[in-house]
């Protein structure tokens, strides 16, 4: 019983401590306790975290106090778990500055009226969210042991959560936050399993990253439920001035404790409350003088307006249709003929002939090669270990020459292009190609052809017994090779014409006579 008591005291000096809190910001003054009431405040328990929460509570929102609740809750042990750690010291200050922006972030909108468009409410947050990018990037760049490349991972899995700042429901922000744990333990277990026994900091590391998206989930559903909650009360957003960490206006003389605070039934508030008066807008628009925005602005006519049937181009040579006109032209056939006269103007984009070594996927990259662009006509590409794969691309009227042992080379979009290369440990694959021809001076036991017109493919004696031949949607295909017995070269062409059969309720097929 002492300790469900305890429980049940907590939560009543919580529900007091917030009721506090809202007389304290609308200027009530609690009345004195005495009675029942002087036994509920327990006069005898020491200070609590609570306590020290209150104070200033007149000019702080009481979502701001909280967000400052769960910073010393779960993002200060989680800062001082990387400082334990030697390999991660920097990055406590980086989370650190990403929390404060996210501070001066719920301090703004809790202080201003919300903006009426989502553009203006991104416009107003961006010098907020820079420093919140700019010290994620900085995390990302770290060069840091190896040994930490999960735990990088993890933060950068947790660093997700912060975009709930932006997000309106649905979803709700909060399950957005909480959602970002399943991918951070993906790399926190393999921390654990590697440091089980091993290490308690590393084991610290990964539960003060779980307590810190908890508790940031915790705190978005009961303060942002559909997102970042804005003051309706609040000045406008053009009237909020940020020196020095404390809020105030442009206009002298007021200071910040003019801010309603917001409680935490503040994301009942009606949307009435946030409409915005355009004729009292169009007013402050206009100057002294009666000048409005429209004002100085050139009329534009009928024969100017580009989807009326009356429309003269600007030179007078292009009309598309005139007031003489008897059959009136629709719009859409006017911009149909505009686009016709554009079509000539258009100009082939040419795009530079490379070669080139693509550490990522271990890859050559060979792309709009030609004759021109390589002395003789040949372009040679030098493979230095067997794992690295060849990929040609729109290549034409060109010889690509590879040299040592390849993994797999894709030929995709060239035309008039020979390909000679020496051994494939996977396959060759030509797609989307015209009259290509490939040469194994090796072995090659695939060659996949998908949608080519005219492929010719030379095979070695040592790859005439492995090599096979899948193909679809393709034609003038041919395989040639050296008959060894009579020194001849022979070529035959692969079967594009096949006669199906339905022979006990299965599909039999057989090349077609003409192959035979």
């Amino acid at each position: 019983m002492g300790q469900e008591t305890a429980l049940l005291q907590s939560a009543l000096d919580s529900i007091l401590q917030r009721l506090s809190c809202l007389e304290s910001s609308v200027g009530i003054t609690p009345p004195a306790t005495s009675g029942s009431n002087a036994a509920i405040s327990r006069p005898q328990a020491p200070p609590q975290e609570t306590t020290t929460i209150a104070t200033d509570t007149a000019d702080t929102p009481a979502s701001l106090l909280a967000f400052d609740q769960h910073t010393s809750k779960a993002l200060v042990p989680f800062v001082q778990s990387c400082e334990a750690l030697p390999g991660l010291s920097p990055i406590g200050t980086h989370m650190t500055a990403i929390w404060q922006s996210m501070r001066d972030m719920i301090q703004f909108a809790s202080s201003c009226r919300k903006p009426p468009s989502a553009e203006l409410v991104q416009k107003s947050l961006s010098p907020y969210l820079s420093p919140i990018q700019e010290a994620m990037k900085e995390i990302r760049q770290l060069k840091l042991d190896r040994s930490y490349d999960w735990h990088i991972k993890a933060i950068m899995e947790m660093l997700v959560g912060v975009s709930w700042v932006v997000m309106t429901a649905p979803p709700a922000p909060s399950s957005f936050v909480k959602e970002t744990l399943g991918a951070t333990e993906f790399w926190t277990n393999k921390i654990r399993k590697e440091y089980k026994t091993k290490s308690k900091e590393q084991i610290d590391f990964c539960d003060t990253i779980k307590v810190l998206i908890l508790d940031l989930s915790a705190y978005v559903k009961e303060y942002h439920l559909s997102g970042l909650l804005w003051n309706p009360r609040g000045v406008d957003v053009s009237e909020y001035v940020k020196v020095g960490g404390e809020v105030g206006k442009k206009q002298e003389g007021k200071s910040s404790s003019g801010v309603a605070s917001l409680s935490t039934n503040a994301t009942t508030a009606t949307s009435s409350s946030q409409a915005v008066d355009f004729r009292k807008e169009l007013a402050a628009k206009r100057s002294s003088d009666g000048n409005s925005a429209a004002t100085g602005l050139r009329k534009v006519s009928r024969e100017q307006q580009t989807w009326r049937k009356e429309y003269k181009a600007a030179d007078g040579g292009g009309n598309v249709a005139t007031t003489t006109t008897t059959m009136s032209v629709k719009p859409s056939a006017v911009k149909a003929a505009q686009k016709k006269q554009d079509v000539p103007q258009q100009k082939q984009k040419i795009h530079p002939p490379t070669c080139q070594f693509q550490s990522v996927g271990n890859k050559w990259v060979v792309e709009h090669q030609t004759k021109d662009s390589q002395p003789n006509g040949v372009c040679t590409v030098d493979i230095q270990n067997p794992k690295e794969q060849v990929y040609i691309y729109k290549c034409e009227h060109v010889t690509i020459q590879i040299r040592g042992k390849v993994k797999s080379i894709i030929m995709d979009s060239c035309n008039k292009t020979n390909v000679l290369f020496e051994t494939a440990i996977s396959s060759c694959e030509i797609v989307n190609c015209q009259k290509v021809q490939i040469q194994s001076t090796g072995i090659c036991p695939s060659f996949a052809i998908d949608k080519t017109d005219g492929c010719l493919i030379y095979l070695s004696p040592e790859a005439v017994p492995v090599s096979n031949f899948v193909t679809s949607k393709s034609s003038e295909m041919n395989v040639g090779w050296l008959d060894e017995k009579s020194g001849e070269q022979k070529e035959a062409p692969i079967p594009e014409q096949f006669v199906h059969k339905l022979v006990n309720g299965t599909i039999s097929s057989d090349v077609s006579d003409l192959y035979h």
